[in-house]
């Protein structure tokens, strides 16, 4: 499901950044403060950290066969929840005026 959210939402993402070439900060802010980038940019972030945690532990799965398994599949998930969250809370704040 990820996968397929990912799609269109990477074509919205590289669309945007074509668009926006050229622009100073002030325009790329101005545009991430429409609530339809804003939208966009938190649900492609949730989409692509969850989409990268699962595809992770499956290479963690596949290749790490000793006790380091479960602590490195703790820290995936730990590190790639960190990165949205931080990434959600920066588009807000840009969002939000703050």
């Amino acid at each position: 499901m990820t996968a397929i959210a990912l799609i269109p939402l990477t074509v919205w993402f590289l669309a945007s950044v074509i668009t926006l070439t050229g622009r100073d900060h002030a325009g790329v802010v101005t545009w991430l403060r429409t609530p339809s980038a804003t939208i966009c940019m938190v649900l492609l972030l949730v989409a692509l950290f969850y989409h990268m945690a699962l595809g992770l532990q499956v290479v963690i799965e596949d290749y790490v066969h000793s006790g380091a398994r479960f602590p490195v599949l703790i820290a995936i998930r730990l590190g790639c929840f960190a990165l949205a969250v931080t990434g959600i809370v920066v588009t807000l704040r840009i969002s939000l005026g703050g």
